[in-house]
């Protein structure tokens, strides 16, 4: 990946608003809503996700860095520091299990976000586009939750791994595991009427 200081156009002293500030604009300039129905919409989709990554590894680093000198988050940054600091780490499946373990009543915008994101980095692009989608409902004002939003959207629709998409023909395309399927059921219904499609199973 490139600098992502040199992404988003900015030295690596610019305060952490500076570097919001840099990656709305860059957000508002090359948002897919922007290019619909354009022949650039894909550069575009292209460079938001650059921009996003950018942005996400340079705040994660912050946090990283003031985690290290302060030992740890302060609630006045999040509600949910706890799962930020396994997410940081790489522990996705341990930060799902405590933003599953929170009731109902308490899931906030942030609490949607971060649950994308965790289920974002594991792959299932639809769920996460469906979480970021509420998040940016209840703050419509945030542009981070509707980028997020739209990355997932478009991740998904390109056909990224979701271990909850059906198998079958979805789209013209047709995988090794579908064939695989396939064969099976056909065995299954040979041996059901006293043939044998497939000797060894």
């Amino acid at each position: 990946m490139n600098n992502p200081y040199d992404v988003l156009g900015i030295s690596k002293n610019s305060s952490d608003e500076q570097v919001k500030e840099a990656y709305r604009n860059l957000a508002r300039k090359y948002h897919p809503d922007n290019y619909a129905d354009n022949p650039l919409s894909d550069l575009a989709g292209e460079k938001m996700q650059e921009i996003n990554d950018a942005y996400d590894q340079i705040m994660n680093e912050r946090r990283n860095k003031n985690n290290r000198k302060s030992g740890g988050y302060t609630n006045g940054s999040t509600d949910f520091p706890e799962v930020i600091s396994l997410m940081n780490a790489g522990r996705f499946e341990q930060a799902q299990e405590i933003l599953d373990g929170i009731e109902p009543s308490a899931r906030n915008a942030e609490w949607y976000y971060l649950n994308g994101r965790v289920l974002y980095q594991r792959g299932w692009f639809d769920q996460a586009y469906t979480s970021f989608a509420t998040a940016t409902r209840m703050d419509p004002s945030n542009a981070e939750y509707r980028n997020a939003m739209h990355t997932a959207q478009n991740r998904g629709a390109a056909g990224g791994y979701n271990p909850y998409r059906p198998y079958g023909n979805t789209g013209g395309n047709c995988s090794t595991c579908d064939i695989c399927q396939g064969l099976i059921c056909a065995d299954c219904c040979c041996e059901c009427m006293g043939g044998d499609l497939i000797a060894c199973c």
